[in-house]
């Protein structure tokens, strides 16, 4: 297979779900037209069937198909685990209250039949695309349910046999490459010890708040090995450019001061130095070692140019310094990944 290429920015989908936000139609519509006029060749889409419960899936493909976009013009790497079916409550059983106005539920799904179900029917809610791109979904949750050591060793084997499925798409040609998406990234390191993959998606992991050690020397491993990484959720879920969610959970000031205090602290110093917040947590994302490219999701359209544009940006030292004085940021990250 030829060097699987990956865009400085993958267009993330999750707001096409109704993450947080019930969109119009119209307007998701207007975010696929502006990601394809100002992505390049391929125009890559991050997905997944937990997204809304299909309903990204099913709005990208709408939205390609209004924009009359050539598929071959576009790369859709579908995160597989999670399948639609009916919604019987007054809001979906899974993540509630994260997901909004959705007509359906959505339930995991992580076994060899499994995984190949949610490759059918997300290839059917895309509505005349196909995923290229192929990854297990939030194995690291399906293991947090374990109930114990053997029930662990059970789900692991599940998630091993649903890779095998996916390694066959790929020696059938269906699909172009097979990764990994989790917000544990020590899941995403246990699985590949057994696995071959192409590229591994960190999400929450890698950001300017939260940027350990440990995950560095992984991130160097996997450069070592060739296998790309796309570094997701830079911002913890919206709250390091002022939401109230972090890592997709809710937080307030009273629970939670700390985190509150470190945001006002690294606000002020993009105030000092007049760079946008998302511009110095989408630099930082970018600079990780081994990180080809960041996955950046918004429910504005015409924030998707800049979002394309922001990681070009070149941010003085003088930035980097001031955030490791205030202890906001790793001395030792700035000093090998940062400072030009």
């Amino acid at each position: 297979m030829d060097k699987l290429i990956i865009p400085d920015v993958v267009f993330g989908t999750s707001g096409l779900g109704n993450l947080y936000v019930a969109l119009p139609e119209s307007q998701k519509e207007d975010i696929i037209l502006e990601s394809v006029m100002h992505g390049s060749r391929p125009v890559v889409f991050d997905t997944a069937g937990k997204y809304g419960a299909g309903l990204a899936l099913e709005s990208l493909g709408n939205g390609l198909r209004q924009a009359c976009v050539n598929p071959k013009d576009v790369t859709i790497s579908n995160k597989l685990g999670w399948i639609r079916t009916e919604l019987k409550s007054p809001e979906p059983s899974f993540e509630p209250g994260v997901w909004k106005s959705l007509k359906y539920d959505a339930v995991q799904r992580i076994s060899e039949e499994g995984i190949i179900a949610c490759y059918e029917q997300g290839n059917e809610l895309l509505n005349g695309y196909e995923a290229k791109w192929v990854s297990v979904h939030d194995p690291d949750e399906y293991l947090a349910s374990a109930q114990g050591e053997a029930d662990y060793h059970r789900r692991f084997q599940d998630i091993l046999a649903a890779y095998e499925a996916l390694a066959n798409l790929k020696r059938q040609g269906r699909v172009q490459a097979v990764g990994i998406g989790a917000k544990n990234w020590k899941v995403s390191r246990e699985i590949i010890e057994y696995m071959d993959l192409d590229w591994v998606m960190i999400a929450n992991s890698m950001t300017l708040h939260s940027h350990p050690i440990e995950l560095i020397d992984f991130l160097k491993l996997l450069d070592k090995h060739g296998v790309q990484v796309i570094n997701s959720a830079v911002f913890n879920g919206g709250f390091l450019t002022g939401g109230d969610y972090y890592n997709y959970q809710p937080v307030t000031l009273e629970r939670n001061a700390d985190l509150y205090h470190w945001r006002e602290e690294f606000f002020a110093v993009c105030r000092d130095f007049s760079i946008r917040p998302e511009v110095a947590c989408a630099i930082f994302a970018k600079r990780a070692p081994g990180v080809c490219g960041i996955a950046l999701s918004t429910t504005n359209p015409k924030r998707v140019k800049s979002n394309t544009e922001m990681v070009k940006s070149i941010i003085d030292d003088a930035f980097w310094h001031k955030l490791v004085l205030k202890k906001l940021i790793n001395p030792e990250f700035a000093e090998a990944y940062l400072y030009v």
